[in-house]
């Protein structure tokens, strides 16, 4: 292998990295300890290994140090990081009593979220080798994805649980533990659902602004310093508006699609791909 390919494998890594990290973490927190502030240290966790997936992918493209080591690296590298560590994340927060039937439906939608997510990843190459030499269904890939994205769907469901365990949101909404558990599992497994389904969701691949260079690195600055202060001071809040955001705009756009019909032009994008 050329030295030039380790740059990217060595992003993906630490990518991988941050996710095992936030598992055995997790697994190693005993009783008592400030719940919160752990679910806080693995969202940010987990934010920088969505950077590092989003990076190693255009990495790769950009000094052409593609490969199918890569591809399989990544893959697994996501299955773990956004595929499983949610789960564990959502199971040792809410600490249900083993053998009730809570916590086997808490199990259940973990164990559906994460076999989804694989699933959604083993689809996304599958895609993605059949479309490889089509530069028409290469670029029709790059408008929108087939399926929520795990990283966003692992992000949401770790935004979710954020969310409810966050004092703030606790003492504005006051909500029983059972009543928490039955939320958070059903989020996994409608997060789950899409990850398989059929429906469309927005690229970034596919944004194109015509913004003066001066102003775009302007409005670039003021945004990242939104989110700085954001991630520093309202992680819950801004994790959760960010990503559910993402999801309803979605969802929104698709619907309208149906609404619309097949025969309609608006947002043709976003027309559901039908089963093989």
């Amino acid at each position: 292998m050329r030295q030039v390919y380790l740059i990217p494998n060595i992003i993906t890594a630490f990518g991988l990295s941050c996710g095992l990290f936030v598992i055995f973490k997790v697994n190693m927190v005993g009783p008592g300890t400030e719940l919160f502030s752990v679910l806080n240290i693995a969202a940010i966790l987990l934010l920088v290994a969505a950077f590092a997936d989003l990076l190693d992918g255009a990495v790769a493209r950009v000094i052409r140090a593609e490969s199918e080591f890569g591809v399989v690296f990544d893959s697994l590298s996501d299955a773990i990081t956004f595929g499983v560590a949610p789960s564990v994340l959502l199971l040792k927060a809410l600490s249900l009593e083993p053998g009730t039937g809570l916590s086997f439906y808490a199990m259940l939608g973990c164990m559906l979220y994460s076999i989804c997510g694989v699933l959604r990843l083993v689809r996304f190459n599958v895609k993605k080798g059949e479309a490889k030499g089509n530069q028409e269904q290469l670029a029709e890939q790059k408008k929108h994805f087939t399926g929520l994205p795990i990283p966003a769907s692992a992000l949401a469901a770790v935004a979710a649980n954020l969310f409810f365990a966050s004092p703030l949101i606790q003492q504005l909404f006051p909500m029983a533990q059972e009543t928490r558990a039955i939320v958070l599992s059903t989020i996994m497994i409608i997060l789950g659902y899409f990850m398989v389904s059929r429906w469309k969701f927005p690229s970034s691949k596919a944004l194109h602004f015509r913004v003066p260079s001066f102003q775009l690195v302007f409005l670039t600055v003021i945004l990242a310093i939104f989110v700085i202060y954001g991630v520093l001071y309202f992680l819950p809040i801004m994790l959760t508006v960010v990503t559910w955001g993402y999801i309803l705009l979605a969802w929104i756009l698709s619907i309208i699609r149906v609404i619309a019909g097949k025969k309609s032009k608006t947002l043709e994008d976003f027309e559901p791909e039908q089963e093989d």
